[in-house]
């Protein structure tokens, strides 16, 4: 049990370096960011491990590597949008009378 804890501690945390890494302004916040990819992987990987059981090593991984991933993706900030500049106003020739 404790090997499976502490996997799932060191898959969250990757998790959340790479996504730190990778996407640098969509989590503006590395304490916050490099705290919740842990705690939500043993969160899974404890609830998994709750439903099914001792015996099931891979599964419980693979629950942790989810949810870790599903509660990271809540941190995700949209892109910045530029403010659009508006467009140069039409010069039409009125022709002559």
């Amino acid at each position: 049990m404790i090997w499976e804890a502490l996997g799932a501690v060191l898959i969250g945390f990757a998790i959340a370096l790479s996504a730190r890494r990778w996407l640098p302004e969509r989590f503006p916040d590395a304490t916050l960011t490099l705290a919740t990819g842990p705690v939500a992987a043993l969160l899974g990987a404890l609830l998994t491990r709750s439903i099914l059981g001792p015996g099931y090593p891979l599964q419980v991984m693979i629950a942790a590597l989810a949810v870790g991933a599903a509660l990271l993706s809540v941190l995700v900030r949209p892109p910045r949008r530029h403010p659009r500049r508006p467009a140069a106003p039409i010069k039409r020739h009125r022709p002559a009378c």
